[in-house]
């Protein structure tokens, strides 16, 4: 067979091909090594754990007798059984209407708090990018309250929202919004708009700042050709600013929503044993430990998981965005 003779004038593209392509498989490689330690750390304190708490939801395991766990099947997750009368009686956690409540609370917890606090963000985000006088230190002083431990928020919140000496009820009666002292964290009505009071204050920061970086990348120029050509700020923000800026609101969306939807620390010191407030991960540390109910809290922590995996991805599959910022 005749050797396969290429032009001269292909030479030099052929060779800053091959070059091209050698360059980008040693950036692979090296990107492999520099990640290989931090995949087996994370395989290690994260992936291990994962599995011991999807093989432990399969048995009858007790935190006391882990060593001797049996295999049951999916009866932690549903079973029944028919009953002579003819009657099936459901057992599991998907026939269990706590957990169920547990749902419908994190759910309610999520979107409300992901939404205040996104609308939130964005304003204190378009102040804060503004120019004026002090605006770093504003910038810093903004932060505070996300920088405080969420165990100690909790607690000072917890005090501020007593029905005897709470600070909170002090100022609406004096402005006369509530004729009454109102125990917020203890009545079944008012106990999650506290929770969702508390992290409100609290990550209403954090998103500011994403959503900040997001409008710091924005050109400049293009807000000086808007205001050269006259058009109304609220055109600007409508028709500029907020396409700009939404891969960057998808991400600190999906950030947020991650952190809320396993909300689990606010609620155990501001609300405990509160059905009006219990979330997933609540119930499911109260069965692994408090009920020596092991395995029925890994198989609620294994539900959990896959609740919170199949929304992060279902979101970035219809909201069209990439962890990086971009929009794909």
């Amino acid at each position: 067979m005749s050797e396969i003779v290429v032009p001269q004038a292909i030479k030099p593209r052929v060779s800053h091909f091959r070059a091209t392509t050698e360059l980008r498989s040693e950036r692979i490689r090296s990107a492999w090594m520099f990640l290989a330690p931090t995949l087996l750390i994370l395989a290690i304190v994260a992936g291990w754990p994962l599995f011991r708490t999807i093989y432990f939801s399969f048995t009858n395991a007790s935190l006391n007798d882990l060593g001797n766990a049996q295999f049951v099947g999916f009866d932690n997750y549903l079973s029944w059984v028919t009953l002579k009368s003819g009657r099936t009686v459901y057992r599991g956690l998907l026939a269990d209407p706590v957990w169920w409540n547990a749902v419908w609370n994190t759910a309610k917890f999520t979107v409300l708090s992901v939404v205040i606090e996104t609308v939130l963000g964005l304003i204190v985000a378009l102040v804060l990018n503004a120019r004026f006088f002090g605006r770093g230190i504003v910038r810093a002083a903004i932060l505070i309250p996300w920088a405080i431990p969420t165990i100690v928020s909790a607690k000072m919140w917890a005090w501020m929202l007593n029905d005897q000496f709470g600070i909170l009820n002090d100022i609406l009666l004096g402005f006369g919004l509530i004729s009454e002292k109102i125990a917020w964290t203890a009545n079944l009505e008012t106990a999650m708009i506290a929770v969702l009071i508390v992290d409100v204050w609290k990550t209403t920061p954090f998103m500011a700042l994403l959503i900040l970086a997001g409008l710091q990348m924005v050109p400049g120029d293009i807000y000086e050709a808007a205001r050269i050509d006259g058009v109304n700020p609220v055109k600007v923000f409508w028709r500029l600013t907020l396409p700009l800026i939404r891969p960057a609101i998808m991400v600190a969306v999906i950030f947020r929503m991650l952190d809320a939807m396993r909300i689990f620390d606010l609620i155990y010191v501001l609300t405990p044993n509160n059905a009006q407030t219990k979330t997933m991960s609540v119930m499911a540390r109260e069965n692994l430990f408090d009920f020596d109910k092991f395995a029925y809290g890994a198989t609620a922590s294994t539900v959990l998981f896959l609740i919170i995996a199949s929304v992060t991805v279902l979101y970035i599959w219809l909201g069209r965005v990439k962890l990086g910022g971009e929009e794909r």
